[in-house]
């Protein structure tokens, strides 16, 4: 008698026509979306781009995409895994149908760029409106503004496509300014407003681009931060890098009412005006991201040290002092051993550590561009720049739809709030069941010891709950 000598079992493979579904998890994301009104809201601002006759309407097809994209999918043909299953996904568009859909995207984009602004508009507000006291628009103050991070990202592409170019890095592809807003480090992990895609050799810090995304951002707002008609720009924080230092952005947003915190280049010829920091008594020791704080790091409002000329009103400079990273090059402007980095801001409050600490939490926009990425935005698959432009705006739909389940169906504190894409695919997404019938009733069956059994349970729960309060959406 032989035993098996293998790492694992040794199991016997045979095929069957049962009804076993592989990413069964995903039924929490397809409810997510059915109680969001997303087959309505489609047909109504997307209805034109499918014959009136077609057997796929926009809601299918947006739809079918977005949950595949999510769940890991990275090209039209990955539609097969939601194929498969028909039983929980219900009929898919085939290969082709999507190709003709993506056609008529670049017969008309202004006109496929309005349907899903207005699109996605309204989704937003219903899922802010769903996540009550958690409603970014609703805890948004003058004090404590909502955080919209702009920055852009490079994009490879492996052939030629139209609008690729050579990139800064010696790389060739696209260059996307993206637009996302921060919920904050314990509100769960934030969204995407805005994804603009632009050749390869586009600039990081042209000010009309920046322009030109942020005003991308604002048109995405729900009604709330427009009162009266106009936007509300005090309870908006635009945060930047150094790209967006430029006089002529700033004073847009100053025009807009909108506060900001962008990273500032201290000139080196101003770099003598700071030697002063070997005495601390005029700094402020820094804040980490939980209020301690931080070991030997100094903030300071440097404003009438370093004269700010031709920027907004209201405008301060604040200085950062902090010992060289492990691995960085110390540089002749390094003064007793720190990096001195700045930002610029307008900001009503004048507490230099909280200010620094809210600025250098930037990085988390780097988390959900990563996080784009993996939901499409990779890998443009079209040659049309902009069938790759609507291709990239249903990544950032796929992106958004997990992070709104996130907002609205979990309650404050649970650990999966913060959870990347990566992990949902793997904890939940990828959970299989299968599908029977039971008195005239087709019914899902998930496995008893999977890991995040209570957490489908939670989420398929609030998921019909919120049905329940959505109104009935157009046609």
């Amino acid at each position: 008698m032989s035993k098996n000598t293998g790492v694992f079992p040794s199991v016997a493979v045979a095929l069957t026509g049962q009804s076993l579904v592989s990413h069964a998890g995903l039924n929490v994301l397809t409810s997510f979306v059915d109680a969001l009104g997303f087959r309505g809201l489609c047909e109504d601002r997307l209805g034109q781009f499918v014959p009136s006759g077609a057997r796929h309407r926009p809601g299918s097809l947006l739809g079918s995409l977005g949950v595949m994209l999510a769940a890991g999918g990275e090209h039209a043909t990955d539609l097969d895994i939601l194929r498969s299953s028909p039983g929980l996904f219900g009929p898919v568009p085939s290969n082709a149908t999507v190709s003709r859909f993506f056609e008529r995207t670049v017969a008309n984009p202004e006109l496929f760029s309005h349907g899903y602004e207005t699109l996605t508009r309204e989704l937003r507000a219903r899922a802010w409106d769903a996540a009550g006291n958690r409603n970014p628009a609703a805890r948004a103050t003058a004090a404590d503004p909502s955080v919209l991070d702009l920055d852009a990202t490079l994009v490879t592409s492996h052939s030629d496509k139209e609008n690729a170019a050579g990139t800064y890095k010696g790389g060739y592809g696209f260059a996307p300014f993206i637009a996302s807003v921060d919920y904050g480090t314990s509100n769960g992990t934030g969204e995407i407003l805005a994804c603009l895609l632009r050749p390869g050799s586009a600039g990081a810090n042209s000010a009309d681009d920046h322009i030109r995304v942020f005003d991308a951002a604002v048109s995405q707002l729900p009604e709330a931060f427009f009162p009266q008609g106009r936007l509300d720009g005090q309870r908006l924080l635009v945060r930047t890098d150094s790209a967006g230092a430029s006089r002529k952005f700033l004073w847009h947003l100053h025009a807009a009412g909108a506060q900001f915190s962008v990273s500032y280049p201290v000139p080196a010829g101003k770099a003598h005006m700071v030697d002063w920091i070997n005495d601390k008594q005029y700094w402020q020791p820094a804040l980490d991201q939980h209020g301690a704080d931080r070991t030997d790091a100094w903030v300071i409002n440097a404003t009438e040290v370093i004269p700010l000329k031709d920027y907004p009103p209201g405008t301060n400079i604040y200085l950062r002092a902090e010992p060289l990273h492990p691995g960085a090059q110390p540089t002749l402007l390094d003064l007793d051993g720190h990096r001195i980095t700045a930002f610029l801001t307008n900001a009503p409050r004048w507490h230099g550590p909280f200010l620094d600490a809210r600025h250098r939490a930037r990085g988390r926009c780097e988390n959900r561009i990563k996080t784009l990425k993996n939901t499409g935005l990779g890998k443009l698959p079209f040659y049309d720049f902009a069938a790759n432009q609507a291709w990239a705006d249903i990544a950032a739909l796929a992106c958004n739809l997990v992070s709104w389940l996130q907002l609205t169906a979990l309650p404050d504190g649970h650990q999966a709030r913060t959870w990347d894409i990566k992990r949902w695919r793997y904890r939940l997404f990828a959970t299989a069941g299968k599908i029977i019938t039971r008195a005239r009733r087709r019914q899902l069956l998930l496995p008893e010891s999977a890991p995040e059994k209570g957490l489908l349970k939670l989420l398929l729960e609030n998921t019909r709950r919120l049905k329940q309060l959505q109104p009935a959406a157009p046609g």
